[in-house]
Parts: C-alpha cells; sequence; structure tokens
C-alpha cells in the first residue's frame, strides 16, 4: 500500500468476500473488506448449514461466516462498516465513495457484493426467515421430510424448487398470484406432472405463522378468482382468508443482485443486474470484468448455483486473480521508459 492508497478492496462480507479475504490476506495484499449494509451476507438468515465442506454435524450460518471473519483478521485482513455508493473506476487509483461519507483509493477491487432475495411483505416473514422460512430449498429442503411446504412464485426458480423439495416432503404447493405461471414451458410441465406438487392459483402469502423455537406452523392465503388478491382485498374487495398447515415455506421470487454503485461505471451488467465476468482468453473460468483490475465474485456473477460452497470458490478465485493482476501491475510499473532518441 502506498500513502492512502489500498492495493485491494472487498466489497461484501459473505462467504465470497470471506474467502477473497482469506487468500489475499495469506498472499500479504491487507486487504480492507467493506462489510456492507448487511454484515455476513444472505448465510445470517440460515440457521443451520449441512452441505457446506468439513462440518459433518451442520454449522450454523451466523457462526460460519464469524469464524470466517476470524480466520481473515488473523491473516491481516482489515473489515470496516460501510457499503459502496459510488464507484469512479475509469482511473487509477480507483476512488469508491462509501454511505459512511467516507472515499477509498485502491488499485483494485472485488465485487463480492451478493445477491438478495426479495421477500413477500407477509406478516412474520421477518422473525421467522431461517426459522422454517427460507429462500433457498437447495440448502434447506432436507430439513422438511415429511413436512407439508409452501413455494411461492410462478417463474423457472419456483418450479424447480417445488421439484427439489417434492423429494423430502409429505407435499409441495406452489402459491401463485395469477393463473399463468411465467416458467418455461418444461418446467411448468414438470413441476405439474408431479404427484406431489399441487397449486394454489390466484392465491398469495398474507402471514406466517410459528415461532424461533418451533419455526413454521402454518401460513395464512387469500385469493381472488381474477388473481393478485392483495391488491384486490387492498381496493376493498371480497377476497378468500384460508388459513393452512405447513411445517416450510419458501421463497422464490427471484433475487436482486447488490450492484447499484456499479450501474454508472464500465463494468458490464446483465439485463437484471448481475455482473458479467469477461471472457476468458483460455477455456477456463475468470472473475475478471470487464474492467482493468475489478474483479466480481459469489452470487452478484452467479445466476445459476448461488451455493455458500461456490461463493467460496469464486472468492478464493478472485483472490488469486487479483494478487496475479497486481503483480503484473507492479511489474509494468518497475519497467524502465526507454531512453529518448538523441536528437
Amino acid at each position: 500500500m502506498a500513502g492512502d492508497v489500498r492495493d485491494l478492496v472487498i466489497a461484501g462480507s459473505g462467504v465470497a468476500g470471506l474467502s477473497a479475504a482469506i487468500y489475499a490476506a495469506r498472499a500479504d495484499l491487507d486487504p480492507l473488506v467493506l462489510e456492507g449494509d448487511e454484515p455476513g451476507g444472505q448465510l445470517t438468515l440460515t440457521t443451520d448449514v449441512e452441505n457446506y465442506l468439513g462440518f459433518p454435524e451442520g454449522v450454523g450460518g451466523m457462526e460460519l461466516i464469524q469464524n470466517g471473519k476470524e480466520q481473515a483478521e488473523r491473516f491481516g485482513a482489515e473489515f470496516r462498516h460501510g457499503s459502496i455508493e459510488a464507484a469512479d473506476l475509469g482511473n487509477q487509483p480507483k476512488r469508491l465513495s462509501l454511505s459512511t461519507g467516507e472515499t477509498i483509493r485502491t488499485r483494485a477491487l472485488i465485487v463480492a457484493t451478493g445477491a438478495s432475495a426479495r421477500w413477500v411483505g407477509a406478516d412474520g416473514e421477518d422473525e421467522l426467515m431461517g426459522y422454517g422460512l427460507s429462500t433457498c430449498a437447495t440448502c434447506d429442503g432436507a430439513f422438511h421430510r415429511g413436512d407439508d411446504v409452501l413455494v411461492v412464485g410462478g417463474g423457472d426458480s419456483a418450479m424447480e424448487e417445488a421439484t427439489f423439495l417434492a423429494k423430502f416432503a409429505d407435499s409441495v404447493t406452489v402459491v401463485h398470484r395469477r393463473e399463468e405461471l411465467r416458467a418455461s414451458e418444461i418446467m411448468a410441465d414438470r413441476a405439474r406432472e408431479h404427484e406431489d406438487i399441487e397449486f394454489a392459483w390466484n392465491t398469495e402469502l398474507v402471514e406466517l405463522q410459528g415461532s424461533q423455537d418451533e419455526g413454521v406452523t402454518g401460513a395464512t392465503l387469500v385469493s381472488h378468482p381474477d388473481g393478485y388478491p392483495r391488491e384486490k382485498h387492498a381496493a376493498g374487495e371480497d377476497v378468500t382468508v384460508e388459513e393452512v398447515d405447513v411445517g416450510g415455506v419458501f421463497y422464490a421470487i427471484g433475487h436482486e443482485p447488490n450492484t447499484g454503485f456499479l450501474r454508472e461505471t464500465a463494468v458490464d451488467l446483465d439485463g437484471e443486474g448481475y455482473v458479467v465476468p469477461a471472457p476468458a482468453d483460455e477455456q477456463w473460468a475468470t472473475t475478471e470484468t470487464g474492467v482493468d483490475g475489478v474483479f466480481a465474485a459469489g452470487d452478484v456473477m452467479d445466476t445459476e448455483y448461488q451455493q455458500a460452497v461456490t461463493a467460496a470458490g469464486t472468492g478464493s478465485m478472485a483472490a488469486l486473480d487479483a494478487e496475479e493482476w497486481l503483480e503484473a501491475d507492479d511489474a509494468v510499473a518497475a519497467t524502465p521508459m526507454p531512453a529518448s532518441p538523441e536528437p
């Protein structure tokens, strides 16, 4: 680090950011990790993680994150509260304007800000998220063996979640506010034809019952023959109210990548706001973006897997890529300029 210019800043303190921090700190890059508005990311909303390598008895999501932070700090990573509100990435060093009012200058940046799952807005969801309410069937489906569960959504993600959950649950009911799915035909047919999957059409979730000790025990649904029942109810129209006993609820209405600060930069984003990695020169993955010295890791650039273990993997990749880039940049800076020819 020269003066007040960091070698590397890592935006995000979820699994991807922590993995990047551990690798970067062990490489003596003295990384600064910006913890963001939700330190630890989505994993802190998960009570038990059973599919992360090295924990045969499972591990709490918060515990896994805290252990990762302590590991990164042990090697010299620095953590600071705050999120990036604006970024000037077109010049060197890059300038990051934080929510705290501070401006940080850095040579390299790893974007590991994740993607936040969309919530329904039902009563009780704040208390029960991670206690029977989940946004990831792959992560939490196995906890619901023998349960009746709900899946909220109507796209491909909802169909995929419902089909996966049917391996464990006694019954799966897809709750959709319209009578027409957004899902592709093949995914919709797969769910419709499954004997353990039912559909609650023109229906929305308005309330969850249960506690953090008991988990989710029930749900309140509203329906209207013309769809969008919550909207109809708010307008004063009559809706049908139904109480159902369920042991789990899964939200599958998409994610919002946390990339607002990149929208005015040259980093390439797809139509939904996810970072698009730059094409690799060779047949191998890359965490590079279209901006020199900027890398991405985890759910912010992963529209397919969105698992803790894949986020950790891309976090380590991003740190290795950043280290290589910094070394190459140092080599260029150290190369003497050719002497000007004599006049």
